[in-house]
């Protein structure tokens, strides 16, 4: 029998507490497409080209007086350093926006960045020109950086006063769940295997999905707890296990066992998800009679046909 990496193994290959119904496979509706984590849509040429918008400062810097050179340097640090804040304000954007219960970035880095830029160019224009420039030129600056990357979100979305507590739980479960994803990820980025690298983001989405249901219904955390925190935690070490054995050796029995823990997880993953959804279903379906029998005992139903 083949050896099995990681503690999420079951001797039976199914996780789930029961099989699958044909109700389950009618009931699971298909997820949103979820962020990725590699590939955000909105940080790209614009918050690259930031970086390279700086360098002429250098050149500039190096042909000029001691004291404006420094102020140049000053003011490449500065713009270099808003556009680092900037592309990392974007990534922390898509991540906001692709959760449907998500807090708000802890350090608004697009704000932090456009007054960056503003004090940057700011510093050009002491240096370069004169008062009256310096301020136009950090006027300037944070307004068209705000306008071409606009702010940080700014508030938490998808809280609910009243269950505050319940919603903080999932996003602080989900949160865990995302950075043992993104250690699996990093792990497999060493070996270069591209095959194992699709794999996973194939299983990924599978799980993705499961986040999802999560935060729509807060209660199914207890449900869903042990595959965010438990399997996860197993498929991370496993993970990292198969990427340094497979760097050194090329292994062809641990990758075939990490493949088939990665079928295995990602079925059970599949099972629970559907299972969420149709106690889901079951419980709409439930308020639903219970809210028609109180319309029939006050009489609305009659009311109603007649």
């Amino acid at each position: 029998m083949a050896k099995r990496y990681g503690s999420t193994h079951s001797p039976k290959g199914n996780l789930s507490d029961r099989p699958l119904t044909d109700g389950d496979r009618e009931t699971a509706a298909p997820a949103a497409r979820p962020f990725d984590g590699k590939k955000p849509t909105r940080v790209g040429a614009r918050s690259n080209l930031l970086f390279f918008a700086a360098i002429p400062l250098a050149w500039k810097a190096f042909t000029a007086e001691p004291v404006t050179m420094a102020g140049y340097l000053a003011a490449l640090g500065c713009l270099v350093g808003a556009a680092f804040l900037t592309r990392e304000g974007l990534k922390a954007e898509e991540a906001y926006e692709a959760r449907k219960v998500s807090r708000r970035p802890a350090i608004p880095r697009k704000i932090f960045g456009s007054v960056l830029t503003g004090l940057g160019l700011g510093l050009v224009g002491w240096f370069g020109w004169g008062p009256l420039e310096t301020v136009i030129f950090a006027v300037l600056g944070v307004i068209l950086h705000s306008l071409a990357f606009g702010l940080d979100p700014l508030k938490n979305k998808g809280f609910d006063e009243i269950d505050l507590f319940q919603q903080d739980r999932v996003a602080k479960a989900v949160d865990e769940a995302e950075a043992h994803l993104a250690s699996m990820r990093a792990a497999l980025e060493r070996t270069g295997d591209r095959q194992a690298q699709d794999r996973l983001e194939k299983f990924i989405t599978t799980a993705r999905a499961m986040f999802r249901t999560v935060e729509d219904d807060p209660r199914d955390l207890t449900a869903a707890r042990k595959y965010l925190g438990v399997y996860l935690l197993g498929a991370r070490d496993a993970t990292a296990k198969y990427a340094d054995l497979w760097s050194k050796s090329r292994n062809v029995e641990a990758r075939s066992d990490w493949f088939a823990l990665l079928d295995d997880l990602e079925a059970n993953f599949d099972a629970r998800h559907k299972a969420l959804l149709l106690d889901d279903k079951t419980d709409l379906d439930i308020e639903i009679e219970v809210l028609r029998d109180r319309l029939a005992r006050e009489g609305v139903t009659q009311n109603i046909t007649s």
